[in-house]
């Protein structure tokens, strides 16, 4: 009885040790499968991370030069809009220095009346005009073609004195006034309003408005 007893406790104790050597490899086994994922998977995610800080890097980079080609395109639109505005401004102002120098005479003429010529002048005046210019050089000989380039500055003389314009102006007659002078019969478009100017040639200067007279009728309306 004592020897079987001593023989089942060792048998016992073995048997107990071995299970307790079954345990610890199956949880060596368990912890090291548990490593070898987390550095598998761990390895992925930084992959993952490395991609993800990545792709965000490349966003920032593309926002940053579509920021740049905006805030370019802005900067150029500004330019264009000021250099438009500045355009804009000068062609206004050459605009408003040709008509001031169209008009500076108009405006800075003082008219003084005069005795009419003869019974169908209803007022007469003369004015401090000065020459409208002239593109013609040399000795001057007027001519009295439709065409020619003194009935061409002679219209502009005669508009001066009278305010008429290109697309109300009407001439009756344009007559030899003396050496060097023009008398013409003019009026606007409808006939409302007739006027017998006077106009002188200034050598150099061109054609100048001398007197100014307003007729009752028009008496070359009957040629």
């Amino acid at each position: 009885m004592g020897e079987n007893s001593t023989r089942k406790n060792k048998f016992e104790k073995r048997r107990k040790n071995t299970k307790s050597i079954s345990v610890l490899l199956v949880v060596g086994v368990i912890l090291l499968l548990i490593l070898i994922g987390m550095w598998l998977f761990g390895g992925n995610d930084d992959e993952s991370t490395d991609e993800v800080e990545q792709g965000q890097v490349d966003n920032n980079d593309n926002q940053l030069i579509e920021e740049r080609e905006e805030e370019t395109d802005t900067d150029e639109n500004e330019l264009n809009e000021e250099g438009s505005v500045e355009d804009s401004e000068s062609g206004t102002t050459e605009d408003s220095e040709n008509l001031d120098d169209e008009n500076v005479n108009n405006e800075e003429v003082v008219t003084e009346e005069v005795e009419p010529s003869d019974d169908n002048v209803a007022e007469a005046y003369t004015g401090n005009w000065q020459p409208v210019g002239t593109e013609q050089e040399g000795p001057h000989t007027v001519k009295y073609d439709n065409d020619s380039q003194d009935r061409l500055e002679m219209r502009k003389a005669i508009q001066l004195a009278t305010g008429l314009n290109d697309s109300n102006y009407r001439e009756w007659w344009v007559a030899n006034g003396g050496d060097q002078k023009v008398v013409a019969t003019v009026s606007d478009a409808e006939e409302t309003e007739v006027y017998r100017v006077y106009l002188s040639w200034i050598d150099n200067e061109g054609w100048q408005p001398t007197k100014v007279e307003i007729l009752i009728e028009n008496d070359w309306e009957k040629y």
